[in-house]
């Protein structure tokens, strides 16, 4: 009787630890609607440690949900004045001198660094939410940084994302993914990110600093800052189309 009855007051004890476990799709569904916003004007700093040296780049960016897009590079000097559109999954370039034109960014070219980044043009056409194109398999809890942390292994259920699976570690109180490993199908690690420093603003957390690596490079990584952001905007239709490239 006292077995029967001991095992009872465990599997009690068992039952509310296991039901706070969240799915794969409900944490990734946590995070898209962190990270998703209507519109946003930002600004940001990238700092660039390559092997000749550190680079630094200003920029400033309007956005509309996942699918729209417009920066523009303010400094160094060489770098002010081009600019960037993407639209859903068409993304164009303009360079205001010497060459005073548009260039459409597509195929192999999508595969090329963002300024001299780790980060590549696919990195950042990514558009779509998460849970719409990987399947999402909780590993278990970790602690990272001191923030306790859901382990999740994503594998791609569209062949045209550019990892094949990827491993993330979510802050289980922020929803941010503190640290991503993003792998190809052979399994050879590409690319990682972290942050290393967050906010909050207007109810939500944000990554304040990160830091991208190509693992196929030989550089020092590249460190993403974002220096403001405003949600309160409204921006015009007009910002996100070729014409404004030019302006």
């Amino acid at each position: 009787m006292r077995n029967t009855l001991l095992f009872i007051i465990i599997f009690a004890l068992l039952i509310p630890v296991n039901a706070q476990t969240p799915s794969g799709e409900e944490i990734l569904k946590q995070i898209d609607r962190n990270q998703v916003f209507d519109q946003a004007i930002s600004t940001s700093t990238m700092i660039v440690h390559s092997r000749t040296g550190d680079r630094t780049i200003q920029s400033k960016a309007w956005s509309s949900g996942n699918d729209k897009a417009f920066v523009e590079y303010l400094a160094p000097a060489r770098e002010k004045g081009k600019k960037m559109l993407k639209l859903e999954k068409s993304l164009w370039i303009y360079t205001p001198e010497p060459s005073d034109r548009v260039i459409t960014i597509s195929g192999h070219l999508l595969k090329q660094s963002v300024m001299g980044s780790d980060m590549s043009y696919e990195d950042m056409m990514e558009s779509d939410e998460l849970r719409a194109n990987y399947d999402a398999n909780v590993l278990g809890k970790e602690i990272y940084n001191e923030r306790e942390c859901w382990v999740l292994e994503l594998t791609a259920n569209n062949k045209e994302v550019s990892y094949y699976s990827r491993k993330i570690w979510v802050d289980a109180g922020r929803w941010l993914p503190l640290k991503e490993e993003r792998f190809a199908k052979s399994g050879k690690l590409l690319k990682m990110t972290e942050i290393r420093e967050v906010f909050q603003q207007d109810g939500r957390w944000l990554p304040k600093r990160m830091t991208f690596k190509d693992m196929l490079s030989r550089g020092g990584g590249t460190e993403y800052i974002i220096d403001s952001i405003d949600f309160n905007v409204d921006i015009p239709d007009y910002r996100f189309t070729k014409a404004a490239l030019r302006k």
